[in-house]
């Protein structure tokens, strides 16, 4: 299942700068606007699957996955 995240944008000078809103800790800085889309769908993507790794460590064994949608 794909999802879709919101990347906030934005032009400071001679650097183009953005964020992931709905994912705290995803952001990035780079030369153009094409490359920090580039850089932000990375970074999401790392940043997702840390988070799956930790959350599966933490849980231990005999855990289950159950769907969510918000």
């Amino acid at each position: 299942m794909k999802k879709e995240y919101t990347a906030i944008i934005k032009q400071d000078g001679d650097w183009w700068i953005g964020w992931i809103e709905e994912v705290p800790g995803v952001n990035c800085q780079e030369n153009s606007r094409e490359e920090l889309i580039e850089s932000l769908r990375v970074t999401l993507s790392e940043a997702l699957e840390f988070n799956r790794i930790d959350a599966r460590r933490m849980a231990g064994a005999g855990f289950e996955e159950a769907m969510i949608a918000a």
